[in-house]
């Protein structure tokens, strides 16, 4: 999908806003004036009241040279910011994707700033956003048809700048997407770290670490995740040097279990196809350090994945074992199928030994615990320091990828001690399975202001009724890491 900005319309379809109780935008009546005064009598026809999310179609009418034209609600008007403008363009462009038209002139002048603009950009991309690699045997009705979209604003020279910034998150939450519907036949842990490497060209150091150099680290709860893999686990550190010379830098940490088929403690067979999905925080951190790179953000990061496949061989890690992390904390595996904590508490204790951040912010599809406690509507959000939480509170909210803080504490923690290791790698029975899965990543920490966030509803998400989502990978993680930097840590 091409965004282009223009002073005038020149698509074969227009789309302009309207509010709430019908009222039209400066842009729609401009728009009725041209085609004398056929939006109003389409609105009296309708039930359209232009409330966010509705559209409506009107074929044709005499004197506007476009073949369709589309009234879109922003709800109150009062009300509009860049999360209203994003969704709302994802409908309009979602609704024409395979209509036949080519080109959509989206009229925004009046109802948006420039960062409104460039988040009209940011949701049209997102509408369009489909996986369609695999497929052969489209018939042409069912491909896209639309290619452009051209923003229509009074300074449509500004807007192109603006929009470079927003594009490069557009870019980042495709590549998150990718990875996280890539078949998992073809991105291993091996070629998951190809990829990676790829991302040098943004100016991004990328660092590989195959199993050799992770056990003479001393990595045994990473690497015991993926002995009864066929292929051979990696981890991927990533570094931005976008902020002062010597600045600390902030640190995220992504789990990229590329399938998870629960190991010797097997997953039921239903829904298991969904496990590709189960490297969606990796996913999230690698298309977030894309973003910065791509828009040349005044920020020193780094970002580490750990990229592991967890498969019932014989040569398999088994329930009973225990492993030394590389915290030198020796853990009792109970459950083989509570692996993700296993990969980041050795990521976690590397980030923060190796590159000494000013925090760390680690992202997974950790537990199904966390879709029983919010649904698929916020991610789970824990952490040792308030501030840190409320900045990611915030940045939620700016971006629209929600989260909700949930406890910690010391009743949860004791859950995980063992009486034969330093702990035990799940709680005691179903209760409070996310709390204490974030109990065993604080004591990977080392006293560093941390924020774990539980992605497992919102990352893999095939019901979502956001027009800016495609069914199941949603890239989560992205713009609220963007936005977390941007907001609070940008120099």
């Amino acid at each position: 999908m091409k965004i282009k900005f223009a002073d005038s319309a020149s698509g074969d379809v227009v789309a302009a806003p309207a509010y709430t109780g019908g009222v039209l935008s400066d842009a729609a009546r401009a728009l009725d004036a041209e085609a004398g005064g056929a939006l109003e009598r389409a609105l009296k026809a309708s039930r359209f009241k232009g409330d966010a999310g509705q559209t409506l179609e009107i074929a044709a009418p005499s004197g506007v040279k476009a073949a369709k034209i589309v009234l879109f609600g922003l709800g109150e008007k009062k009300s509009v910011d860049g999360n209203a403008l994003e969704k709302a363009a994802a409908a309009v462009v979602k609704g024409l994707l395979t209509s036949g038209a080519k080109t959509l002139s989206l009229r925004l002048d009046g109802a948006a700033d420039l960062e409104g603009v460039g988040r009209a950009g940011l949701g049209a991309t997102l509408g369009a956003y489909r996986f369609d690699k695999y497929r052969t045997k489209l018939s042409d009705d069912k491909k896209p048809s639309l290619t452009i979209v051209e923003i229509v604003v009074e300074d449509a020279k500004a807007a192109k700048k603006s929009w470079e910034d927003w594009e490069a998150v557009a870019e980042g939450v495709q590549l998150a997407r990718d990875l996280v519907m890539e078949a998992p036949n073809v991105l291993g842990p091996e070629e998951y770290a190809r990829r990676c490497k790829k991302l040098d060209k943004l100016g991004l150091e990328i660092e590989v670490l195959g199993e050799k150099d992770m056990k003479k680290l001393g990595m045994g709860a990473l690497l015991g995740v993926g002995m009864g893999s066929a292929q051979e686990s990696q981890m991927v550190i990533m570094k931005w040097n976008g902020g002062a010379e010597g600045e600390q830098p902030i640190g995220f940490v992504g789990k990229g279990v590329t399938f998870d088929s629960g190991g010797i403690s097997l997953k039921p067979g239903a829904g298991m196809d969904e496990m590709k999905g189960d490297m969606g925080g990796s996913a999230a951190v690698v298309g977030a350090m894309a973003a910065l790179a791509g828009r040349k953000a005044k920020v020193n990061a780094v970002g580490i994945v750990g990229l592991v496949e967890n498969m019932p061989d014989a040569a398999a890690q088994r329930p009973g074992d225990i492993v030394t992390s590389l915290s030198g904390q020796t853990i009792e595996i109970l459950n083989t199928d509570a692996e993700g904590r296993l990969v980041l508490a050795d990521c976690l204790w590397y980030m923060q030994r190796e590159f000494d951040p000013k925090f760390m912010v680690n992202l997974a599809t950790l537990t199904g615990a966390i879709l029983i406690a919010l649904g698929q509507d916020h991610a789970g959000i824990f952490s040792n320091d308030d501030t840190l939480a409320e900045n990611i509170s915030k940045a939620g909210k700016a971006s629209d990828e929600t989260v909700w803080r949930l406890p910690l504490g010391p009743e949860y923690d004791r859950q995980i001690d063992s009486p034969i290791a330093d702990m035990k790698n799940i709680g005691e029975g179903r209760n409070a399975g996310s709390i204490t899965a974030a109990q065993f990543l604080q004591r990977h920490v080392n006293s560093k202001p941390w924020c774990h966030i539980d992605i497992a509803g919102v990352g893999m998400n095939a019901s979502s009724k956001d027009p800016r989502n495609p069914a199941f990978g949603t890239g989560f993680g992205v713009r609220l890491l963007d936005r977390l930097v941007r907001d609070f840590f940008e120099a």
